[in-house]
């Protein structure tokens, strides 16, 4: 490579990482605009998680085919792009393979072990589409996934698919070259898949070769930062997230709901009429905003329900695994987190039109995006939470709407207000008074 090309490829690299830290600014901006929640307790339990969740996959492999491809693409990909440091500095610095004098064996086993994983993620990518669009298995042809969404999983499988065949061809490529009498490029690197590619070079001069060589090389790295760029529109950003995601997690057991700290007070002065009000619930400052029961839009999420919207990988297993879609329900748990992501994102740029303010725009997460209906079809048996795999919960976000809407608008469902006016008059669920209760044992 030239002085220019190791200009340009500086440049390259200086706009490709450049917009992505960009990207990851906003997104931790916007998470950040939830609520605060700490999550630092149990660092031990917690670093267990995200090794056997997020590195392990523990939970993909729950359904065996699509968690054996996943880890092909997962581990394939992450190893693969390992190579992207040597192909960084070769390109920095116009050297070749920059890495195998140093490394020797190891350099053959790691350059044969890569493409045998693209070979891999290759194969992986394929079945994946064909479950997709072939096959069009029920939880990838729902609703949910019209317009973008589809098109989003496709288009990051012909990525993959292209990056993958770049990566054989740059070192077909560079096979031949190191093998044509003189030898162009030096010995290095073992290629069990692409040195039977090489053979299209065949009666090539070598001056063509080298000049597509370069032309596979440049489009690889360009390819990768073209894609990494592009994970902040996609659900592929889970790729980085689920790791957070995971080490983050509610580590509570399934279906132990927090209580708000107000209203626990107040029932703590209401058995305790010598209590102190000031003791339990200090004297709030007069010129805040009041606090506000539940959650109507993103902002009063907490920023782990918000990195959760984030890292949802749209994958439907939580929605397949839901009694109340099952049966007919409009309730779709994955609609919930992609719902919740569209709405963080919408006030994000919001947020930028108008120099880091957030200016109301007389739309909320809840009946813009979310409706009751799809809250109270909602059993909250933790399917959903069982089931994802990076350990997502859409069942704290359904409650917290839920709670909204009865502390903050008194709009339950008929059903329910009956029951809460029963406890409240009769101390039981049941329409009948407390003297009555026990009437059913005289019937016998």
């Amino acid at each position: 490579m030239s002085y220019l090309d190791n200009i340009l490829f500086a440049i390259l690299l200086v706009i490709g990482f450049g917009f992505f830290a960009a990207s990851v600014k906003k997104i931790i901006r916007n998470i950040n605009l939830g609520v605060d929640v700490d999550r630092k307790d149990n660092p031990k339990a917690r670093w267990k998680n995200m090794a056997l969740i997020a590195l392990g996959q523990s939970k993909m492999v729950r359904r065996p085919v699509a968690g054996i491809l996943h880890i092909f693409v997962y581990v394939g990909f992450v190893i693969i792009n390992i190579e992207l440091l040597e192909i960084i500095i070769d390109g920095l610095f116009g050297t070749h393979r920059i890495f195998a004098p140093y490394l020797g064996v190891v350099y053959d086993v790691l350059i044969a072990s890569f493409e045998i994983l693209a070979i891999l993620v290759i194969f992986a990518v394929t079945v994946f589409w064909i479950r997709r669009n072939v096959i069009r298995l029920k939880r990838f042809i729902n609703s949910d996934l019209n317009g973008f969404p589809k098109s989003d999983a496709n288009y990051i499988l012909y990525f993959e698919t292209v990056l993958m065949i770049l990566f054989l061809l740059m070192n077909a490529s560079d096979y031949h070259l190191q093998n044509v009498p003189g030898g162009v490029f030096h010995k290095a690197g073992s290629f069990p898949i692409s040195q039977f590619i090489a053979p299209i070079f065949n009666g090539m001069s070598n001056e063509l070769v080298v000049l597509l060589f370069e032309v596979f090389w440049w489009l690889h790295i360009a390819g990768i930062l073209v894609f990494m760029n592009y994970l902040y529109f996609s659900k592929h950003l889970h790729i980085l997230l689920a790791f957070p995601n995971t080490y983050f997690a509610n580590l509570k057991p399934e279906g132990q709901f927090d209580n708000l700290a107000s209203v626990t007070n107040e029932v703590k002065l209401m058995m305790d009429p010598n209590a102190d009000p000031f003791a339990a619930a200090p004297p709030a400052d007069e010129n805040a905003a009041p606090a506000k029961f539940g959650a109507s839009d993103v902002q009063d999420l907490n920023w782990v329900q918000l990195l959760n919207a984030y890292t949802c990988t749209e994958c439907g297993r939580c929605t397949s695994s839901c009694p109340a879609n099952q049966t007919g329900k409009k309730l779709s748990p994955r609609k919930i987190m992609m719902d919740t992501r569209d709405r963080l994102t919408e006030v994000g740029k919001n947020i930028d039109a108008n120099k880091g303010v957030f200016v109301p725009d007389n739309k909320s997460l809840l009946n813009d995006y979310i409706t009751p209906e799809e809250l109270w079809a909602c059993t909250s048996c933790n399917a959903c939470v069982e089931e994802c795999p990076v350990n997502i919960s859409p069942l704290s976000i359904i409650m917290d709407m839920r709670r909204y809407l009865v502390m903050e608008q008194s709009a339950a469902p008929m059903s329910l207000n009956a029951m809460m006016t029963n406890i409240e008059n009769n101390g039981a669920p049941w329409q009948y008074s407390q003297q009555d209760r026990l009437n059913w044992k005289n019937e016998n």
